[in-house]
């Protein structure tokens, strides 16, 4: 047995307002929709299926429920101040090889924003 994908599913009365931070603000591809689901991701892109489980994010911030890698993580952060999206965790080098920054998206979940 092999694990192939790990997908986060995420809660949100209107799914639908997803499309402007996933799609619009991070640039991931609307793969699918059945109204009730809608799933993004970065085409052409492969990663190992990761799991994290923590006690804190790091830095005595609170745990986020998805991280997400970047490749141009003040490009991300300076269109999310643009569209006036909260940051919750100011852009920052850690001690542990990222700058990152956390932003909440329109469900109220703290997402991670970083680039290694």
């Amino acid at each position: 047995m092999a694990v192939k994908r790990i997908v986060s599913n995420l809660y949100a009365s209107d799914p639908q307002a997803a499309h402007a931070f996933y799609a619009d603000l991070l640039g991931l591809e609307l793969v699918m929709d059945h109204g009730w689901i809608l799933t993004f991701a970065a085409k052409g892109q492969t990663a190992l299926p990761q799991v994290s489980v923590a006690s804190e994010g790091g830095n005595g911030t609170p745990v986020p429920v998805l991280s997400i890698e970047v490749d141009d993580v003040d490009a991300v952060y300076a269109q999310a101040r643009e569209k006036g999206v909260a940051i919750v965790y100011d852009i920052t080098d850690e001690p542990w090889g990222v700058r990152r920054f956390y932003l909440r998206d329109p469900f109220g979940n703290v997402i991670n924003i970083l680039s290694h």
